[in-house]
C-alpha cells in the first residue's frame, strides 16, 4: 500500500494559535485577485539579500533565488508542504521510498524540457559536492535514487526521515548545463517565472520573465528588480515609489500605516530573537558555563521584545512560538530568565570570582538597533563592551573567527523545524550565528529525532535537545516577531507566505501585477 502525504510544520495548531496568527496581521491582504490583471512593468522589491549565485550553496538568504528556481515541493502559505516542479508525490508505508512524478512540459530557460534525469543530476550534485549545506544531513540519509523515464523520480532512504519533503523544497533543480555545474554555479539556467538576469552583489539583482514559464499566463510582470544593500530603511523609499514591496523596520508601521499608498503584510511564520555565546572557541570567563547564566540574566525579555515588535511581540524561550507543535508550555513557563535580575547575575558572578569591570566583552552583530538594546543591558552589569555592528557579509566574515565573546542576532521563517535545529549541529550549515556548537551529544538527539516516525516521539527528542541547548546555554531566545512588508497599492496579487520564498505554488511574484 501506497500512502500519499501531506505534511505540515507546525502540526497540531490550536485555537489559540490560530488567534495569534490573526493577531499578527496589520492589515489585511489585498483582494487584487478578484480584478483582471495587468500585464508589464519592473517591480522593485527589497527583502533579503543574495548571497551566491550558486543556489546550492545558499546560506539562509533564500528571499532571491527562488524566483528563478524551482523545487520538487513548495512550502505554501500555511505552512503545508505541497508538489511544485512534482505534479504529484508518494511515499511508501515505511517512510523509506519516494515516488515523484513530474510534470510534463517544464522548460529550463534556454528552452530545454526538464526531466528526471536532470532531477536525479541535481540530487548528485548536492550529495557529492555540498558537503555542510542546508541539505546535508538530509543527503546522509538518501540510500539512492533512480530516475524513471521522463517523468518518474524515485528516492530510497536508509531510515525514515520526518523533514524530507519539506527540506527539498530548497533542493532547487538547475540545468546541469548551468555555466560553472563542475565547481560553483555562476548563470543557474532554472524553470521560475523569472530568469537569472544581471547581478550587483550587494547591489541589485534583476530578474526579466520568462515567456515560456509552465504555470501558463504566468508571470504577468516584465522584470523584478531587487534591492540587495539589505541593512537600511526602507520606508522612505517605499513612500516615494522608488521601492514597491520591502521589509520594514517595526518602528516604522504606525506612521506608514497613515500612508494610504502602502499597506503591511506579515510573513505568516515569525522570526525568532536571541544572543548567542562563542561556543566553538570561548575566551575565559565565558567558558563558565555559570558567568553565562549570570550574563543571560540581565537580559530583559519584555522590554527587548517590545522594542522589535511592539504589542505583536512574543515571548519566548524556544525557536517557535505557542501553539506550535513543537512549542512545550510547561518549558516555558519555567523559564528562569523570563523576567531580567541583575542581583542574581551579580551573585554568580560574585561566586565564580569575576569583576565585570576587569572584562571587556567583545561582541557582534547586524546593523541593527535591538543589538544596541542588548549591549545597554549587558552594561548594566558593570562589563565593558567593544561592539561591532556590522552589514550581512561584514558580521559573517567577523563570526567566521571566533573571536568574540557574543552575537546578537534573529533568525527567519524556515521551511521545517530541523532547519532551526540543524544550525547547532557539529556539521551544520553557516553555524556561525549559534558560535559553532560542536556537542556530539546534541548531533545524536537531534538526528534521532529527523529518523522518528512517529510525531510525538519525534517532538520528545527534539525538547531534549532544545533543553540541552538551554542547560549549556549555547543560545539564549528572547522571543519572537513576525517579518512587516510594506506594499503599495498599485502592487496586486502579492501575498507574503510562510518563509521568504517570493516564489511558491499558491502564490508569489508570479502571480503579482501592477495596477497603471
Amino acid at each position: 500500500m501506497i500512502l500519499k502525504r501531506n505534511i505540515k510544520w507546525g502540526k497540531r495548531l490550536s485555537a489559540w494559535a490560530a488567534m495569534a496568527l490573526v493577531c499578527l496581521m496589520a492589515l489585511p491582504i489585498s483582494s487584487a485577485r478578484a480584478e483582471t490583471p495587468q500585464r508589464g512593468g519592473v517591480l522593485k522589491i527589497a527583502t533579503l539579500g543574495l548571497d551566491t549565485s550558486d543556489p546550492h550553496r545558499h546560506t539562509g538568504s533564500i528571499g532571491v533565488q527562488q524566483v528563478y528556481v524551482e523545487a520538487l515541493t513548495s512550502i505554501a502559505a500555511d505552512g503545508s508542504v505541497k508538489p511544485f516542479l512534482a505534479e504529484s508525490y508518494e511515499v511508501s508505508p515505511d517512510g523509506r521510498t519516494y515516488t515523484f512524478t513530474l510534470r510534463k512540459g517544464v522548460q529550463f530557460h534556454n528552452g530545454r524540457v526538464l526531466t528526471a534525469k536532470d532531477v536525479a543530476a541535481n540530487f548528485e550534485r548536492v550529495q557529492k559536492t555540498v558537503s555542510k549545506g542546508w541539505l546535508a544531513s538530509a543527503m546522509k540519509q538518501v540510500d539512492g535514487f533512480e530516475a524513471k523515464g521522463d517523468t518518474t523520480f524515485i528516492v530510497h532512504m536508509k531510515k525514515p526521515y520526518a523533514a524530507f519533503l519539506n527540506l527539498i523544497s530548497e533542493l532547487w533543480i538547475i540545468a546541469p548545463e548551468s555555466e560553472g555545474w563542475n565547481d560553483s554555479i555562476t548563470k543557474p539556467i532554472g524553470t521560475g517565472p523569472f530568469m537569472f538576469g544581471k547581478w550587483v552583489p550587494n547591489a541589485t539583482f534583476l530578474a526579466p520573465r520568462f515567456p515560456h514559464y509552465w504555470q501558463k499566463g504566468l508571470p504577468y510582470l516584465d522584470a523584478v528588480e531587487f534591492d540587495l544593500r539589505g541593512s537600511k530603511d526602507n520606508d522612505l523609499a517605499l513612500r516615494s515609489g522608488d521601492l514597491q514591496i520591502a521589509l520594514v523596520n517595526r518602528d516604522k508601521i504606525p506612521s506608514l500605516t497613515k500612508d494610504p499608498n502602502i499597506g503591511i503584510q506579515n510573513l505568516k511564520d515569525t522570526s525568532w530573537y536571541f544572543w548567542t555565546f562563542n561556543n566553538r572557541k570561548p575566551n575565559k570567563p565565558l567558558d563558565n558555563v555559570r558567568v553565562r547564566e549570570a550574563i543571560s540574566y540581565a537580559l530583559d525579555k519584555t522590554a527587548y521584545m517590545r522594542f522589535i515588535a511592539g504589542d505583536q511581540a512574543i515571548i519566548s524561550n524556544q525557536m517557535v512560538i505557542p501553539g506550535n507543535f513543537y512549542f512545550d508550555a510547561e518549558l516555558n513557563k519555567s523559564d528562569k530568565h523570563a523576567k531580567s535580575d541583575l542581583t542574581k547575575a551579580r551573585e554568580i558572578l560574585k561566586a565564580e570570582g569575576v569583576n565585570p569591570e576587569d572584562i571587556t566583552l567583545k561582541v557582534v552583530s547586524w546593523q541593527k538597533q535591538y543589538a544596541e538594546v542588548a549591549v545597554q543591558m549587558i552594561k548594566k552589569l558593570g562589563f565593558k563592551v567593544n561592539h561591532l555592528s556590522l552589514d550581512d557579509l561584514g558580521a559573517q566574515n567577523e563570526l567566521a573567527k571566533y573571536d568574540w565573546d557574543l552575537c546578537i542576532m534573529h533568525s527567519g521563517p524556515r521551511a521545517d523545524i530541523f532547519l532551526r535545529y540543524v544550525r547547532m549541529m557539529s556539521d551544520g550549515p553557516n553555524p556561525v550565528l549559534w558560535g559553532g556548537v560542536q556537542d556530539p551529544t546534541y548531533d545524536e538527539i537531534v538526528n534521532r529525532a529527523i529518523t522518528t516516525v512517529d510525531a510525538d516521539k519525534r517532538r520528545a527528542l527534539y525538547l531534549d535537545a532544545w533543553k540541552r541547548v538551554m542547560d549549556n546555554y549555547y543560545t539564549v531566545v528572547a522571543g519572537h516577531a513576525a517579518n512587516a512588508i510594506g506594499v503599495r497599492t498599485e502592487v496586486k496579487g502579492y501575498d507574503t507566505g510562510f518563509t521568504w520564498s517570493q516564489n511558491r505554488v499558491d502564490s508569489g511574484l508570479a502571480f503579482t501585477w501592477l495596477k497603471k
